[in-house]
């Protein structure tokens, strides 16, 4: 068995990882990082950028917003339900990090909302600009994956303060003496064992996006069927679990819900395009929100939680895609591009011929029900009634706003099953606001810290789409406050 010592150890290299390495690294401290894939970053290379509250960038572009704004916001929005002092403590860093990330090379395109939205809708869906968003590599405009820049710039700056990268070598055990974590055991990529030992352990190791089993024992939702989340690979529990063996307390644990297509990224100009204040019903027949709420992704996905089937289904007809195609979409989103309509039938008429399953298109009504698995009567009957109030330009429904009260009236008529998704799992091992973990009567584990979506239980039920940028922003801040604690530990010693 391989023997190595560090000051700190690093469990997993996403975003979370790297941020506890670069603090740890800058505070001195000889640092090693354990990674099970071949490159960091983990689900950050899939995403777009964190929040700041208080950072030069939102300084200079007129942002009011303060970082004791942004934890009222939260704990109202939270209900109090989560550890105030960690919430506080991420915030009032999140700002200063954002400069951080600028001092080590990182570049941000903006400061941003999530989304726009209505006046009539704002008090809900509209989000601060606190989302600064990563200039993708090259220049352009950002979408998803602009954030692998970011991840390229910490890992580099990390190096250049020491750090120590051990890719392909998953950690399997944490090693536990005298009631404190002194080190771990992984396997390298040639099956060697190592055992590795440090003062200070940190577990970054990003959720259970990626298995099935514990999706459905601790959320409920059944992977590919009733929810279809990201499944970044390698992501499968493996820190909470390691936790808990050695006493972490247990957290309750929820999925990052919004709402997502099967393969969405292969389907992206149709799942973009069916984003959009048009229809909603359910499978029978039955709308179930006001449609212009949809921008907020975490709502809808909560809607359609709430739902038969826990799906539910946009519809349009040929006169509103004209409209989409001429004037472009009614909510413009920052994830899916901007030019959805003139892209939109090439794919369209590409996945009717494949056979992808949640479309489907018809000439008549009844047609469009059978196809899709909605109640013929219900939809029928809905679909009447809706375009009643349509003429009136008033829902008494649900007072959907008036410029979105479009009829659905001429073929064909487009239709597309909308399903529960997620970008991962939040919360399961209990911290305090030093990102230290603690045992079932909340006493710290000597040694033991947790950082990222492992640790982050401060959304209560549902993740604050009100402050965007949220979980990358827990993950960088929560990363880089436990590096800092654990370098600190350092002289100690």
């Amino acid at each position: 068995m391989k023997k190595m010592e560090a000051d700190v150890i690093i469990v997993a290299g996403g975003l979370s990882g790297l941020a506890a390495a670069c603090a740890a690294g800058e505070g001195g401290a000889k640092t090693l990082v354990f990674e099970k894939a071949n490159t960091t970053g983990g689900a950050a290379n899939m995403a777009m950028g964190p929040l700041g509250v208080g950072s030069r960038m939102q300084r200079e572009s007129m942002v009011a917003i303060t970082p004791g704004e942004a934890f009222r916001k939260h704990m109202f929005f939270t209900h109090y339900k989560v550890d105030a002092r960690l919430v506080r403590d991420f915030y009032f860093k999140s700002g200063d990090t954002i400069d951080w990330l600028e001092d080590m090379g990182v570049e941000f395109a903006g400061v941003q909302r999530a989304f726009s939205a209505p006046e009539a809708t704002r008090a809900y869906s509209e989000g601060e600009f606190t989302w600064h968003v990563v200039k993708p590599e090259g220049g352009g405009i950002p979408g998803p994956r602009a954030a692998t820049a970011m991840v390229k710039k910490m890992t580099e700056y990390a190096r250049e303060q020491g750090v120590e990268f051990c890719l392909e070598t998953p950690v399997k055990k944490l090693i536990k003496e005298d009631g404190a974590v002194v080190g771990v055991i992984a396997v390298d990529a040639q099956g060697e064992e190592i055992e590795a030992r440090a003062p200070s352990v940190i577990i970054a190791t990003g959720g259970f996006g990626a298995n099935p089993e514990m999706i459905k024992e601790y959320c409920g939702f059944e992977y590919g069927k009733t929810i279809n989340n990201f499944a970044v690979p390698g992501m499968v529990g493996d820190g909470m679990k390691m936790a808990w063996e050695v006493g972490a307390a247990k957290t309750p644990i929820i999925m990052e819900i919004m709402y997502q297509l099967p393969d969405n990224m292969n389907h992206f100009y149709i799942e973009g395009a069916f984003r959009q204040p048009c229809l909603w019903v359910n499978r029978n027949g039955q709308r179930f929100m006001p449609e212009d709420q949809i921008a907020n992704t975490t709502f809808t996905g909560n809607a359609l939680a709430t739902q038969p089937g826990k799906i539910g289904f946009a519809i349009f007809d040929a006169k509103l895609l004209k409209r989409y195609k001429k004037k472009g979409p009614d909510i413009v989103s920052h994830v899916h591009p901007h030019d959805l309509y003139d892209h939109f039938e090439e794919q369209w008429e590409r996945d009717l011929a494949a056979g992808y399953e949640p479309i489907c298109q018809a000439d008549t009504i009844e047609e469009l029900a059978e196809k899709a698995g909605i109640d013929v009567e219900g939809l029928k009957a809905q679909i009447e009634e809706y375009n009643e109030m349509c003429e009136t330009g008033f829902d008494e429904v649900f007072e959907k706003d008036r410029h979105y009260m479009e009829p659905i009236a001429k073929a064909p008529f487009y239709c597309c099953r909308q399903t529960v998704g997620a970008y991962g799992s939040l919360g399961g091992i209990k911290i305090n606001h030093k990102m230290e973990v603690l045992d079932e009567e909340a006493h710290v584990i000597p040694g033991l810290y947790a950082v990222g979506t492992d640790a982050c239980s401060i959304y209560g039920d549902t993740y604050p789409f009100t402050l965007p940028g949220n979980t990358m922003g827990f993950c960088v801040n929560s990363g880089r406050i436990a590096g800092e604690n654990a370098a600190a530990k350092v002289s100690e010693f």
